[in-house]
């Protein structure tokens, strides 16, 4: 008898909801009607009206829908960002108000305002824009006849929030792939004019090797502005440094949008460059064991089981081979063409790409297992030596660079400091790097063979992942010295290289006496030279041009760059030589001469066959609904 009755109640429901049957000549009136629709109960107003913005005309075609089905789900999808302000937007699209039996359109500047401030989290999952937030399309002015859907909500969060002074608010967590990735892009948006995000790759999974860059121009190398980067989570399991970063972007920021000068003067006058995770996918796999004490070796790799501080070129062994000539350089040193059938990690190739296309004068990468600041050379210059000082001709320069970071970190040069082993303290919490130990094959080496980068390795502390509730120690122990790094870029000198006419000269060296290590001048002649205090002889020369030599004295107590020009004059050759005055081949420029690498371009990776693009992760979300396939949502359709 109850199964009777629920089938009645059942068919009863049906035939009560069913829409009345239109006979020709009929006419349906829409009207204003209570608005019940789970995800979009909390909405300023209490009524809707069918066909919606997007022609929808039932209750019953909306919950099935893609578009409700995503306001759903954003939050899980964006992982918490913009949320209620973007599920609001889109509920007064699918449900929008009503007034006298009319839909009201929401308005086109709060539509603006949403998308310029959640745009970088679709980007991040590599999600479009949804449709239907066509803020010109399903959007109009206040001329219109529009209301704020978020009104009420800027209300509540305006009346919890005391005023207080101005500060810089981070929230100091572990973040994801996905979080880094929107944090990033969202701060970039945040201070758009002195900042932007830019890939240089991807890894081997696929994941973009994200940098954030700080700049009075962003995107463009100003003349005469020096260029600094940092690198973190070379090795995934070391994750302390990815983390320091992220919340250095954040900081960089929120102070130079709250007027801090030292802040600002530092932007303004320095084009900063932050890649966080060089090793995204050790990352992941580190991450899934959590904080661990005895995480040594868990996502130390990349995805191939490659160790990336091991996989640049060996440029070291070839300067030591060649020493014992009297007029061997260690700069600018070509990459060997047997490297390039050996084994190389995408992520090593990207990072090779980016330090040979920007002029970067410093750079630091972070790491964990001990409690310093090394420098070049990593490789011993004796081969049976694996405990062997082996400075580079910039041995004054790396030492004072290294002391910057360790003095003005909380504790490193403490000789009271606990350390992992290593016996540091005594030295000011520096050390040559093949001192410490040698290795092959590393990036710092490479930096400063290869290119004009001089680069050192921060090693943060013995726990390669420490606990959540720690970060923000780590970030005060550090901060002033990730701040101070940066700044002491602006040592030594700089200047231009210039022809009569007063063009800059690419490609021109810069050598000081004493020192056999020149740096090459950028796209419009201009230099940076960091110097130990005292007197240098300097040098500027280029190919078809005569040499020009100036004295340089650099007292000790110098904070800023000193200028120091040079106008090169045309080589005149004498009549019948202008044949023979053929400049040599240079190898420099054989980068990955046989392409066998360029499969690593972000265009390439992870796409299968005919089967086109693999599909983003969140596409099972969607295609399995048994409606039609949501394409509007994949970025490159």
């Amino acid at each position: 008898m109850n199964s009777i009755i629920f089938t009645f109640n059942i068919f009863a429901i049906s035939v009560w909801s069913a829409p009345p049957r239109c006979e020709p000549g009929d006419e349906i009136l829409a009207r204003c009607a209570d608005m019940v629709l789970g995800y979009c109960d909390d909405m300023p107003y209490s009524q809707s009206i069918f066909p919606n913005l997007l022609d929808q005309r039932s209750r019953q075609e909306v919950e099935t829908s893609i578009e409700y089905l995503l306001l759903s789900v954003y939050n899980s999808l964006l992982g918490g960002e913009c949320n209620p302000d973007l599920r609001l937007l889109s509920c007064s699209v699918v449900v929008p108000r009503c007034d006298r039996d009319r839909a009201v359109k929401p308005c086109r500047s709060t539509c603006e305002q949403v998308r310029k401030s959640c745009i970088h989290a679709f980007e991040g999952i590599q999600m479009a824009w949804p449709y239907f937030l066509d803020c010109d399309r399903f959007f109009v002015s206040d001329e219109e006849g529009c209301y704020d859907p978020l009104e009420g909500l800027r209300e509540v969060a305006l009346a919890d929030i005391a005023p207080e002074e101005p500060s810089t608010i981070i929230q100091f967590i572990y973040h994801s792939n996905t979080q880094m990735v929107n944090m990033l892009k969202k701060t970039a948006s945040r201070c758009s004019h002195i900042s932007r995000t830019y890939s240089i790759g991807r890894s081997l999974e696929g994941k973009d090797l994200l940098v954030i860059e700080f700049s009075e121009n962003p995107g463009g190398h100003d003349l005469l502005e020096p260029e600094v980067k940092y690198i973190g989570n070379m090795h995934g399991n070391e994750v302390l440094g990815r983390e320091l970063l992220i919340y250095l972007a954040q900081y960089l920021c929120s102070e130079y949008l709250l007027g801090n000068e030292r802040i600002q003067t530092l932007i303004n006058t320095t084009r900063i460059h932050i890649l966080p995770s060089m090793n995204p996918d050790g990352y992941e796999l580190a991450a899934a064991d959590g904080p661990r004490y005895d995480a040594w070796t868990s996502g130390r790799t990349n995805a191939q089981n490659i160790d990336l501080n091991r996989n640049f070129p060996q440029l070291t062994s070839i300067v030591y081979s060649r020493r014992r000539n009297r007029r061997y350089r260690s700069d600018h040193i070509p990459i060997p063409d047997s490297y390039w059938f050996g084994k190389v990690a995408p992520e090593t190739y990207a990072v090779m790409k980016w330090i040979r296309t920007v002029p970067f004068v410093i750079s630091a990468s972070f790491h964990s297992g001990d409690l310093l600041a090394s420098y070049p050379f990593d490789f011993s210059k004796h081969p049976l030596e694996e405990k062997m000082f082996s400075p580079t001709p910039d041995e004054q320069v790396f030492k004072q660079l290294a002391r910057t970071y360790a003095d003005a970190h909380a504790d490193m040069a403490d000789k009271n400091t606990e350390r992992c082993g290593g016996t540091f303290a005594n030295n000011g919490g520096i050390v040559n790097g093949a001192q410490w130990y040698s290795f092959a094959g590393g990036m710092s080496d490479f930096n400063y063979l290869h290119t004009n980068c001089l680069e050192i390795t921060v090693e943060l502390g013995c726990d390669k992942f420490p606990a959540e509730e720690e970060l923000y120690t780590e970030w005060k122990r550090n901060k002033e010295a990730l701040l101070s790094f940066m700044e002491s870029v602006h040592r030594g000198i700089k200047g231009i290289v210039k022809d009569q006419k007063g063009k800059g000269i690419k490609g021109a060296r810069v050598s000081v006496r004493g020192i056999r290590r020149d740096i090459t001048t950028a796209e419009e002649g201009d230099y940076w030279r960091l110097l130990a205090p005292g007197v240098h002889i300097v040098t500027a020369q280029a190919p078809g041009y005569t040499r020009a030599t100036k004295k340089v004295f650099l007292p000790t107590r110098m904070q800023q760059a000193g200028r120091v020009d040079f106008q090169l004059k045309p080589v005149v050759l004498e009549p019948g030589m202008e044949d023979l005055h053929i400049p040599l081949t240079d190898t420099y420029d054989r980068f990955d001469p046989y392409n066998q690498f360029e499969r690593y371009t972000m265009s390439e990776l992870h796409q299968g066959g005919d089967e086109g693009p693999e599909k983003p992760w969140w596409w099972s979300y969607f295609s399995q609904t048994g409606g039609a396939t949501p394409n509007w949502l994949l970025r490159n359709n």
